[in-house]
């Protein structure tokens, strides 16, 4: 093989690794997204353990069964675009043997006739004749180099024979690996399927249940609206309040902010995508605005925030530096810590008991509260909320890493 034949067989060898590492990455992102959906799977499947144990269906139940049925159609997709990369590998892959299996045999095939021209010219004899049969010494110089480079050529040949037979063996070892995992993924897609298959079926006679307790679904309803409304006016009243205070602090200064509470503020909007969740572990059961009933469609839900379900013990957290504003106490739904960070606010509501009090310092991540375990529906769900001034802000907007 000429030298440069040998260079595009470097270059060929060069831009098929780096396509496979490419593949590889890919591969390694659906491995990561894979692993991630798993675990929110078995949290949820741990959440749901509590919504079952008092053996009625809840709407707590089926929200979550919602989620993790939708969590799982996502999971057998990227495992179906993973077998996609593996099948491309493959292709790929068997094309490549196939191709060093040609070069392989083309390059065996080469050195056989340098070999059977080697023999033919073993001695040296013939060698030292065809040197001084030149008719110069120029002649004789470029014969003697024509000498030596076949002999490096040979070399070079054999080099390339090994090179080329010990990448064919690893590919082909690496093919076996490829299959053997399209394998293991076949199998994980064919159980994901037929659990998907039994999560449905729970949906709909959860559903099922569910539709017939209308009327107590309805009071329900009704009772979450009328605690959401009070616990939006006493908001409102302790913000009209820090207005008020504000507006004479203004008077005085010419200033509404101080410049630590704006810089706070800065800070915050800075955040914006970025803020830790204000439960260690969770999932939105409930998200943000008007949307329908999951069971009684015609009616619809209006929140103010979020709800955000966790398990039995589960603390709430501060998702910012801030100051406590206020503590509330609401008759039948638990109580609320309102902390402020410049002009924005954070609200966390259904505690059982608080840790903090009025014009407490607190830090991000910083627990504030223990969240009320509902037994009866089997659920630990945090209410929580954002405000900027006195308008809501969707919290889902500000958490890191919401779907």
């Amino acid at each position: 093989m000429s030298q440069s034949n040998f260079k595009v067989f470097l270059s060929f060898t060069f831009i098929i690794v780096f396509a496979m590492g490419g593949f590889a990455q890919s591969r390694q992102e659906l491995e990561k997204r894979k692993k991630k959906i798993t675990e929110e799977i078995e949290f949820k499947n741990k959440l749901l353990e509590e919504t079952q144990k008092n053996q009625k269906a809840s709407l707590g139940q089926l929200i979550l069964l919602n989620t993790k049925i939708s969590e799982r159609e996502d999971l057998i997709n990227t495992i179906s675009r993973e077998l996609t990369f593996i099948e491309k590998e493959v292709e790929k892959t068997s094309s490549l043997i196939k191709s060093l299996e040609a070069d392989l045999q083309r390059y065996k095939d080469e050195y056989a006739k340098l070999i059977y021209n080697t023999f033919k010219t073993k001695n040296n004899y013939d060698k030292l004749i065809y040197i001084l049969g030149s008719q110069d010494i120029n002649q004789a110089f470029r014969r003697l180099k024509y000498l030596q480079q076949y002999a490096e050529y040979r070399v070079n040949q054999a080099a390339l024979i090994i090179r080329t037979q010990e990448q064919l063996n690893r590919k082909k070892e690496g093919l076996e690996e490829i299959r053997k995992e399209k394998e293991v993924l076949l199998k994980e897609e064919k159980e994901a399927s037929s659990t998907l298959f039994a999560e449905k079926s729970l949906q709909q006679n959860v559903y099922k249940d569910l539709q017939n307790k209308e009327k107590q679904l309805r009071q329900e309803i009704k009772k979450q609206q009328q605690e959401a409304e009070k616990l939006k006016k006493a908001i409102q009243k302790i913000i009209k309040e820090e207005l008020k205070r504000q507006e004479e602090a203004k008077k005085k200064s010419g200033f509404a902010l101080t410049p630590e509470a704006k810089a706070l503020s800065d800070d915050f909007q800075n955040n914006k995508g970025k803020l830790p969740w204000p439960v260690e572990k969770g999932v939105i059961t409930e998200k943000y605005g008007e949307h329908p009933h999951p069971v009684l469609r015609e009616i619809k839900i209006q929140n103010n925030g979020i709800n955000i379900g966790t398990t039995k013990g589960a603390e709430a957290r501060s998702v910012f530096s801030g100051k406590v504003s206020a503590v509330i106490v609401l008759p039948g739904s638990g109580i609320a810590v309102m902390v402020r960070h410049g002009e924005y606010l954070s609200v966390y509501s259904n505690l059982a008991e608080v840790y903090v009090k009025k014009d407490d310092s607190v830090d991000m991540k910083q627990a504030i509260g223990k969240i009320i375990s509902d037994t009866e529906q089997g659920k630990t769900e945090l209410h929580f909320e954002l405000w900027k001034g006195q308008v809501t802000q969707n919290p889902a907007l500000w958490l890191y890493n919401v779907k």
